[in-house]
């Protein structure tokens, strides 16, 4: 009798990236970056371990993360570091680079078809984008904390089933870094592709639209053994997407990726294979099999 062939189930980002919680009292910067980097290696040493299969190494990280405050210490540190005084609303970014075509976004709007932005990671409902009262929003995070920002999982959401379902623009701010393996992360940026919108813009905004828009720590991309520029930059285009505009500070990288042709590849090559050698280097990288 022939069995039924088992189907693989996309990863949850639930396993990588903490639910948000509201903060309570401010930190100074830099204990706010020495709790984060300090969760982050943690974080790293316990999903190797479960990796590595050692469930007692796993099981001891998993108690020294509750003993240094768990997600909750950790995620406080996180949106205090994003929060405005701080200089953390990347969606700043994507306005400013938005400037030019913004007088052409409000036609569409005033035709009841405004630009439609899916923002994954939501913390904030007041964030630049928010503001600008010309994108249609819509929030998602996995453990909300605020009205506006729906309670979901971007690798569990249902796909499309009309044009009108799809977006714009996607923001993963800080995001796809926290999804716990590589081959998810790749998962990730393919299952944008089904979300991003097909129609046919005008010409004023066919320079930006559909697009992602992906930050990520600078160390991602700046200082990791399996990942640099050219690398992500391959595997973006190989997706069907073009950079149209990028950013790269001391703390973060941005990109505004415009999506031409989404790829009908099944098959890509981007394996995890060593860039850069060195001790100091993290272990960030996008595997698209």
């Amino acid at each position: 009798m022939a069995t039924k062939k088992k189907k693989t189930k996309l990863k949850s980002l639930s396993s990588g990236r903490p639910p948000t919680v509201k903060p309570i009292a401010s930190i100074s910067s830099k204990a706010t970056r020495t709790l984060i980097r300090a969760h982050h290696t943690l974080e790293k040493q316990k999903a190797k371990a479960l990796a590595d299969g050692d469930d007692a190494k796993a099981e001891a990280l998993a108690k020294e993360i509750e003993k240094k405050g768990g997600l909750q210490k950790y995620q406080k540190a996180s949106l205090l570091g994003q929060s405005n005084d701080r200089g953390g609303d990347s969606s700043r970014v994507l306005m400013e680079w938005l400037a030019p075509v913004l007088p052409a976004m409000k036609e569409p709007l005033s035709n009841g078809h405004p630009v439609r932005m899916l923002e994954v990671g939501a913390l904030s409902t007041t964030n630049a984008c928010s503001k600008s009262q010309l994108l249609e929003m819509e929030r998602i995070d996995l453990n909300s904390q605020g009205a506006g920002i729906k309670q979901q999982d971007f690798m569990e959401r249902p796909l499309p089933e009309t044009e009108e379902d799809c977006f714009d623009i996607i923001s993963l701010s800080l995001v796809l870094n926290y999804v716990p393996d590589a081959t998810g992360k790749g998962n990730m940026l393919l299952r944008i592709l089904k979300f991003l919108s097909t129609k046919k813009y005008p010409e004023d905004l066919q320079e930006f639209f559909p697009s992602l828009f992906l930050v990520l720590p600078a160390p991602c991309v700046t200082n990791s053994r399996y990942m640099d520029e050219p690398k992500l930059k391959a595997i973006m285009e190989a997706l069907g997407f073009v950079c149209v505009q990028k950013k790269i500070s001391t703390k973060l990288v941005y990109y505004l990726w415009r999506m031409e042709k989404p790829t009908m590849k099944r098959s890509f090559g981007f394996k995890k294979e060593e860039i850069r050698s060195g001790k100091s280097r993290n272990n960030f990288a996008i595997v698209l099999k």
